[in-house]
């Protein structure tokens, strides 16, 4: 017994017992209170012990196998074999307790109360058939069954009762739907089976795992067909399949951002759209430059590949500029907006500079980029103007807001000359814009603003300006008139030693940002005595009498006689 304790002691005094905590972090429970609450809910407040025991531990049973088998399906990188093995047998578990659940139900339970078990036993019954991947018509006949008894239930109770039957009814379709496409009864598209997976619900989980399976095989499938790559006037050959399922991949996001319903989706979905546009880009540029180190000396193979990684990357580069530009317009909403409800960060002018001189760089290597090689097709040419245009109204409204910032500063004759200066480049870039065979009349409505708005506020820059020139005089005579060395002239509540007869507290709430008013520091200048100054002017103009009579004289030697 002494033995274990001094383990224990050396266990408690172990000084990496702190990390095996945050690893396994430990919970606390009032155990006590827990089941007094328990108890007093589910029938001991009047002696009723089946009822306590009874129906909710086999319900909450079932949740926790289920849970447990949603836990390994959460894994990042899915879960392995060993791991699907436990997974199958925590939804057997649930099935197990569900089952149990609908006939006590059934048993003991009102006919509701029975019907809603039936219908959460049939639920488990098809989660457990769809992670399985077989007997998807009984997967099918499950999940129809208990969205019949939500939807008969979702028609009668309260309010709240009718909101859950119809959350959990939507939740089910997904399902639904994936075991019809299963079984050969739905003639679902890939794109319908994407918008599908965008619902949210603890029902559509297991859907989302089985989704990018389908789809990566729908993407093998189609990447068959898919042997070149099309981009300005060129023609590349894609031999790699896996290439192929990338660049396929990428050109189906592409759709949802410039497809005729893009203008419906938020923003936040367009920028998670476009990261999956770069995942899936990034990868096939990875595959090309396998390829690429694997081709040896055939000068033919390398050249095909080369220009097909130019291509991409190039893509990429215009997917990275349409993703700031898309960060500039929210940027811009949020920038004369002020904080709502939720208390939204708003932007400052520094941002978008930031924002357009990351613009300004990626127009920049995406020229260099096409502008790259010897033999160009006018196809590229044109491209590469088009990103100097584009590069000329990027420096004109990173002008702009640099001079914004400027005048939030109060610095008007560095914003003045800001707005003039890009007022000219906005006319330039716009002049340049009109005269092009391709025009962009998005940007040119978009510069036509910036121009009139250049105008606009260098004139109340200016004006402003002039303004402060003429007060200034006055401001600072008003300001030299108030001064005062003991501060006495700042109306301001009164300190804490200045008020000590007043029961009054000099620290605000926590909730509040504000000084303690204890006691001034540093300290407030004080007037002190110091010594006169005394000048002296009549010295000069006195005669003081000889006082060589007083002066010692020195007695001589008869030596010193002799020579003196």
């Amino acid at each position: 017994m002494a033995k274990v304790n001094e383990a224990a002691a050396m266990e408690i005094d172990d000084p990496n017992a702190n990390i095996s905590d945050q690893i396994n972090p430990k919970f606390s429970i009032n155990v006590l209170q827990l089941l007094k609450s328990a108890q007093m809910q589910h029938g001991l407040r009047h002696g009723d012990y089946t009822r306590y025991r009874f129906l909710h531990v086999v319900l909450y049973m079932a949740e926790r196998a289920w849970s447990h088998a949603m836990e390994k399906r959460q894994l990042p990188d899915g879960p392995n074999a060993r791991q699907r093995i436990y997974l199958i047998g925590r939804l057997r578990k649930a099935v197990k307790w569900a089952d149990l659940f609908s006939h006590l139900c059934s048993v003991k339970g009102d006919s509701r109360t029975s019907l809603e078990a039936e219908a959460y036993a049939s639920y488990m019954k098809g989660n457990l058939l769809f992670e399985q991947d077989r007997n998807w018509d009984t997967a099918l006949r499950n999940f129809k069954s208990a969205r019949s008894v939500y939807e008969e239930l979702g028609k009668y109770g309260d309010v709240e009762n009718q909101v859950l039957c119809r959350e959990r009814v939507e939740e089910l379709e997904p399902s639904i739907r994936y075991c019809l496409h299963k079984i050969g009864g739905s003639n679902l598209q890939t794109s319908e089976l994407l918008q599908i997976g965008e619902m949210e619900g603890p029902a559509s989980d297991l859907f989302k795992s089985k989704l990018e399976a389908v789809m990566a095989e729908a993407r093998s499938q189609q990447a068959a067909s898919l042997t070149e790559f099309h981009w300005l006037g060129n023609r590349f050959p894609i031999t790699n399949a896996k290439t192929r399922v990338a660049i396929l991949k990428a050109q189906e996001l592409e759709k949802d951002l410039h497809g005729p319903s893009a203008d419906s989706v938020s923003a936040e979905k367009r920028l998670v759209t476009f990261d999956k546009v770069f995942t899936a880009y990034h990868e096939a540029r990875s595959c090309i430059r396998s390829d690429l180190a694997s081709a040896g000396s055939a000068e033919n193979v390398k050249d095909d590949l080369n220009g097909l990684d130019k291509a991409v990357s190039a893509v990429l580069g215009q997917r990275t500029i349409e993703r700031n530009q898309l960060l500039v317009s929210i940027a811009k909403s949020k920038l004369t907006r002020r904080r709502d409800d939720k208390n939204e960060k708003v932007t400052k002018p520094e941002e978008l500079v930031r924002l357009y001189d990351l613009l300004l760089q990626n127009t920049a290597d995406l020229s260099d980029l096409v502008s790259s090689g010897r033999d160009r097709k006018p196809e590229e040419v044109t491209f590469a103007e088009e990103c100097e245009l584009k590069s000329l109204a990027f420096r004109a409204e990173r002008c702009f807001y640099l001079a914004r910032s400027y005048s939030l500063a109060g610095k008007r004759s560095e914003a003045y000359a800001l707005y003039c200066r890009a007022r000219s480049l906005a006319e330039n870039a716009l002049q340049k814009f009109q005269a092009h065979s391709k025009t962009d009349q998005a940007m040119i409505k978009e510069l036509k603003t910036l121009y009139d708005e250049c105008r606009s506020y260098s004139c109340i820059e200016h004006a402003t300006g002039i303004i402060e020139e003429v007060k200034a005089p006055e401001n600072l005579s008003k300001k030299i008139s108030t001064i005062s060395l003991t501060g006495a002239d700042k109306k301001v509540e009164k300190y804490l030693l200045e008020k000590l007869d007043l029961y009054e507290p000099a620290i605000s709430e926590s909730n509040v940002k504000a000084v303690p008013r204890i006691e001034p520091f540093p300290p407030a200048f004080q007037s002190i005595p110091r010594n006169p100054i005394v000048l002296d002017l009549a010295y000069n103009a006195i005669d003081f009498p000889s006082i060589e009579n007083r002066m010692k004289k020195d007695k001589k030697g008869f030596i010193s006689r002799l020579w003196g």
